[in-house]
């Protein structure tokens, strides 16, 4: 296995936890949460913001759309902050750890332009990568391949030296095509064991 030059994060389910049905089955339970999602297409919709739309304009036209569940699709953008909560502590102490021993960090992440700022006070973190490959600003979201070949193009690092964990399986099987190393991310435990059979970090390190 080639020798690992730069390790890139996903952001949502690796360094914070993205779970909006549970935000909504806390506020309007299961059983209605379950009928809004079936009616509407919520993460096709947050996916026109992460691929660079307007974050209030976008969900407030589907709420306008929905007028039967206008309030609920609102509280996407109203309380956005509460379905991106909270940190996955473990992963955010492996991404120092990693930029401690001097490894570049690098972001790949499906993020609106709003939604990223509004983030970055509320998880200091997000400011602490080498370089931040954010979708919003790309125009283009995983796992389409132009995103990763723009990463490529960007950072100089060779396909085969990067070490990637993203938690969805179409975005590690499309970046595996073009060479990279990948792991599935299924929790900060396993990512940490995958980091120091990688030698990147030891067990103390990976705690």
């Amino acid at each position: 296995m080639s020798e690992v030059k730069a390790v890139v994060f996903d952001i949502g389910n690796v360094l914070i936890e993205w779970q909006p049905e549970r935000f909504f089955d806390s506020v309007i339970g299961p059983e209605r949460r379950s009928a809004m999602f079936a009616a509407i297409d919520l993460h096709g919709i947050n996916d026109a913001v992460d691929r660079g739309q307007n974050f209030r304009d976008t969900i407030y036209a589907a709420a306008d759309a929905n007028p039967d569940w206008r309030d609920e699709v609102q509280m996407w953008h109203d309380r956005w902050i509460e379905m991106a909560a909270p940190a996955i502590d473990h992963s955010v102490r492996l991404l120092r750890a990693l930029r401690a021993k001097g490894l570049p960090v690098f972001a790949l992440t499906n993020f609106g332009i709003q939604t990223f700022e509004i983030a970055e006070p509320v998880y200091p973190f997000l400011g602490e990568f080498d370089r931040r490959y954010i979708s919003g600003h790309m125009g283009v979201i995983k796992p389409d391949a132009q995103i990763y070949q723009m990463v490529e193009d960007d950072c100089g690092v060779a396909p085969n030296a990067l070490l990637f964990t993203d938690d969805r399986i179409d975005n590690i099987n499309q970046a595996a095509a073009r060479g990279w190393q990948t792991h599935l991310f299924d929790g900060p435990q396993g990512w940490a064991d995958r980091l120091v059979a990688a030698g990147l970090l030891t067990k103390d390190q990976a705690q």
